[in-house]
C-alpha cells in the first residue's frame, strides 16, 4: 500500500509539468482545461441562478466593458509571445451581482463576477481594471487547477503517512502535526504566491489594455483603509497583507508601462 501511494504521488507529480506563459515556470498542474472548465462553467451557472445578478445598469456595462479590454489585452500578449490559441477554450463572461461584499472572483475559463460592494473602492473604470486584471490573471495562470493540484498531493501526503504509521497515538499526533504544518507551510504560502503573481501579471495586462498600472497601489490602499487594518498576520492568510501588495504594485508599475508600449500603448487613463 505504502508503495502504492509513493508510486501515485510519483506519477501525479511527472505528469504535472505546465508552463505559465507569463513567468515561464513550470506549475503544479494535472488538471486539464478539459477537465476543469466544464466543472467551472456549470457552478457558474448555478451562483448565476442563485444571486441576483444586476443587468443593463451602467455599472454592469462597464463591469462588461472592463473584462472584454483586459481579456483582449491578454489575448493580445499571448499571441505575440509564442502562445496563439492559449485562450481557444475560454468562454469569457462578466457578470455584476448585488452583494455587499467587496469582492470579485474569476472562474476556470474565464467566468468571472464582481460584487457590488467593491465598486465603491474600485471608484472608477480604471479601479474595476486593477480588479479586473487581476481576476483574469487567475484563470490565464491556471491557479484554479493548480489549487486542486496542492490539494489532492496534500490528501495523498496525509494517507501515506497513515498507512506509513502503524501506533495509533503516533498516528494521531501525525496527523495533528502535519494538517497544521501543511496548511501553514505549504497551502498558504502557495495560495499567497498565486495572489502574488495575479497582482503582478494583471498590472501588466490592464496597462496593455490602456489603463494606468500606477493606480493599482492606490486601490489597494482604498482596500486597506476599508479594511480598518484588520487582517490575520500574513504567514497565517491566504492573501499577502495589504501594506505588501501596496509595495509590490509601486514597484512594478514601470515595468507594466514599459511593457504596453511594446504595444504601441503610450497614453493611460
Amino acid at each position: 500500500m505504502k508503495k502504492l501511494v509513493l508510486t501515485t504521488v510519483l506519477i501525479l507529480l511527472l505528469s504535472a509539468c505546465k508552463t505559465n506563459p507569463f513567468t515561464g515556470k513550470s506549475t503544479l498542474n494535472f488538471y486539464s482545461n478539459s477537465q476543469m472548465f466544464p466543472m467551472a462553467f456549470s457552478q457558474y451557472d448555478q451562483f448565476l441562478g442563485e444571486n441576483k445578478v444586476v443587468k443593463g445598469t451602467s455599472d454592469a456595462q462597464m463591469i462588461t466593458k472592463v473584462g472584454q479590454r483586459i481579456a483582449s489585452a491578454a489575448e493580445r500578449w499571448l499571441d505575440a509571445n509564442g502562445y496563439p490559441g492559449y485562450l481557444k477554450d475560454y468562454q469569457w463572461e462578466y457578470n455584476l451581482v448585488q452583494d455587499e461584499t467587496v469582492n470579485a472572483w474569476c472562474m476556470p475559463g474565464g467566468k468571472i463576477v464582481f460584487y457590488t460592494g467593491i465598486l465603491p473602492i474600485a471608484q472608477n473604470e480604471t479601479g474595476i481594471a486593477v480588479v479586473m486584471g487581476h481576476e483574469v490573471a487567475h484563470a490565464l495562470a491556471d491557479h484554479g487547477a493548480q489549487r486542486m493540484s496542492a490539494g489532492t498531493i496534500q490528501q495523498i501526503g496525509a494517507v501515506a503517512g497513515n498507512v506509513a504509521i502503524q501506533d495509533d497515538k503516533t498516528r494521531g499526533l501525525f496527523n495533528q502535526a502535519y494538517g497544521v504544518g501543511s496548511q501553514i507551510g505549504v497551502m498558504l504560502p502557495f495560495s499567497r504566491n498565486h495572489e502574488t503573481e495575479a497582482d503582478r501579471i494583471g498590472l501588466q495586462i490592464m496597462a496593455i489594455a490602456g489603463y494606468n498600472p500606477e493606480e493599482a497601489a492606490k486601490l489597494w490602499q482604498r482596500m486597506k483603509a476599508e479594511s480598518g487594518g484588520q487582517a490575520p498576520p500574513e504567514f497565517l492568510s491566504t492573501h499577502p497583507s495589504n501594506d505588501t501588495r501596496i509595495s509590490n504594485l509601486t514597484a512594478w508599475a514601470p515595468a507594466a508601462k514599459q511593457e504596453a508600449r511594446k504595444f504601441g500603448v503610450t497614453t493611460f487613463k
